[in-house]
C-alpha cells in the first residue's frame, strides 16, 4: 500500500512538473517566492488592525506564534523523516525539471512553504468567515502550494503533508485565541461582529 502511493506521488509529481514553458517557468518562481507576497501580507495587516481594533495585537502575536510554530515543525519533520526531495532523489532526480538550477535543502516532507501558507489561509478565513475571503485565501495557498511541485522541490505528498499541518496549528492558535480574556474583556466571538462585551461577575 505504502509502496503504491509512493509509486502515485511520484507519477503526479513527474506528470505537473513535465507540463511547463518558459513563461510559467518565471510566473511560478515568483508565486515561490517570499518577498513577493508582502503586498498582500501588509493587506490583511491592515485589515486586522482595522476589525479588531487593540484586540489586533493579540490576533497578530497568536498569527506570529502560528507561523514559527508552523515552520518549525515541518523543519523537525523533515529531519525526522528524511525524505529527498525530488530534484535530489537519485532514482529520478535526472527526470525533474528545475527552474534557475534551484532545489533547496536534502529533504523534502513535508512542505514549510505548503504549511505556512495553509496555516495563514485557515487562520484569516476563521477570523472572517466570509466566502469570499475563504475562497481567496485558500486559492492563494493552493497556487504557492503547487510552485512548490512546478518548480520539482516537492512530492505532492509533501504539500498535502504541510497543508494539513499548517490548517491543523492554525485551528489549535484560533482556538487557544478564542479563549484569551484580557482585562475583563472577551474574544470569545472574535469571528463573529464585534458586540460589546460584558464584564466579568
Amino acid at each position: 500500500m505504502l509502496e503504491t502511493l509512493k509509486q502515485a506521488d511520484t507519477w503526479l509529481l513527474l506528470w505537473l512538473n513535465g507540463h511547463h514553458s518558459v513563461f510559467f517557468d518565471e510566473v511560478m518562481y515568483l508565486v515561490s517566492g517570499k518577498w513577493e507576497w508582502i503586498p498582500l501580507y501588509a493587506v490583511i495587516l491592515g485589515f486586522i488592525i482595522y476589525r479588531f481594533r487593540w484586540k489586533a495585537v493579540w490576533v497578530l502575536l497568536t498569527a506570529a506564534l502560528m507561523i514559527t510554530f508552523s515552520d518549525q515543525l515541518s523543519n523537525l519533520l523533515k529531519s525526522t523523516v528524511m525524505r529527498p526531495r525530488p530534484c535530489r532523489d537519485p532514482d529520478i532526480g535526472h527526470l525533474v525539471h528545475l527552474v534557475k538550477d534551484h532545489c533547496g535543502g536534502a529533504y523534502g516532507f513535508v512542505s514549510a512553504h505548503a504549511a505556512n501558507s495553509f496555516a495563514l489561509a485557515t487562520f484569516v478565513s476563521m477570523l472572517y468567515r466570509k466566502h469570499w475571503v475563504i475562497a481567496g485565501m485558500v486559492c492563494w495557498a493552493a497556487m504557492v502550494s503547487y510552485s512548490r511541485v512546478y518548480l520539482g522541490v516537492h512530492y505532492p505528498g509533501d504539500i498535502l503533508g504541510g497543508a494539513l499541518l499548517g490548517a491543523f496549528v492554525a485551528w489549535v492558535l484560533y482556538l487557544i485565541l478564542r479563549r484569551i480574556h484580557i482585562a475583563g474583556l472577551s474574544i470569545s466571538a472574535i469571528s463573529q461582529k464585534a458586540a460589546p462585551s460584558r464584564p466579568d461577575p
